[in-house]
């Protein structure tokens, strides 16, 4: 049912935690089958310095979010932002039909931590420019 790297990234998975003090979080679940992801990055001359994941779900949610952290990290933002779901069952060999949905969750989580890093960055400069006037 599942490739042996979709075995390996859910029984050793990559970049488990929490970053303390994240630039960006990004958060996301599927209510229908009740998976979690949370995603934290660290970003440095807008790469992706470091990343790391918390997931609450099945095996192939764990394997697409350890996957999907070896992806990006080092990436720029704007690369990064464009991981496809398609691409990171891709890099796990696939995924069964109905697992599929977990690939949309880890690019996903991605995504929206990009996004609020951004979001806060650019309150950041709002905020610096509202002083200089």
């Amino acid at each position: 049912m599942y490739s042996e790297l979709v075995m390996q990234h859910f029984t050793d998975p990559q970049n488990v935690g929490v970053i303390d003090e994240p630039d960006g979080v990004g958060k996301v679940g599927n209510p229908m089958c009740g998976d979690v992801m949370e995603m934290f990055i660290k970003v440095k001359e807008n790469h992706i310095e470091d990343v790391k994941f918390r997931t609450f779900g099945c095996g192939a949610a764990i394997a697409t979010s350890s996957i999907a952290t070896e992806m990006i990290k080092g990436k720029s933002l704007d690369e990064a932002v464009n991981l496809s779901n398609k691409a990171v069952a891709d890099a796990l060999g696939g995924l069964p039909a109905q697992k599929m949905h977990c690939s949309n969750l880890a690019a996903d989580a991605v995504r929206a931590a990009i996004e609020d890093y951004r979001s806060k960055e650019k309150g950041t400069k709002n905020e610096g420019e509202q002083r200089e006037e």
